[in-house]
């Protein structure tokens, strides 16, 4: 249950964030200098930009050790994922793969 609560946190984590950049992209391109602009326009803005680059540094940080540390492999995945789309997608994603590792080797254990 609470891996098909992650995949859909996935799902809604691609596509509310994706439903406002693709409107930007059909109303000014790929402008990345406006994108940045309005994404640093006023102090509300700069205030969520500025938590979103911080949780995800602190994500990144949180893969890499809670990754190795359960030897999950392709760690790339997440960081990659989260630059492309948000912590919006990364997270749950990590999580979920994280919930079926936890899973594989507690089924290993209770085999073995």
């Amino acid at each position: 249950m609470l891996q098909i609560t992650y995949l859909t946190f996935c799902i809604l984590g691609t596509i509310l964030p994706y439903s406002q950049f693709i409107l930007f992209l059909m109303e000014h391109g790929f402008d990345f200098q406006l994108f940045f602009e309005q994404l640093f326009s006023n102090r509300i803005a700069s205030f969520s930009a500025m938590d979103l680059i911080v949780s995800s540094v602190i994500f990144w940080t949180f893969v890499f050790v809670e990754g190795r540390r359960l030897e999950m492999k392709n760690l790339w995945i997440y960081i990659v994922s989260n630059l492309l789309v948000g912590v919006s997608l990364a997270l749950p994603l990590f999580l979920l793969m994280r919930e079926r590792k936890q899973q594989q080797k507690h089924n290993y254990q209770f085999n073995s």
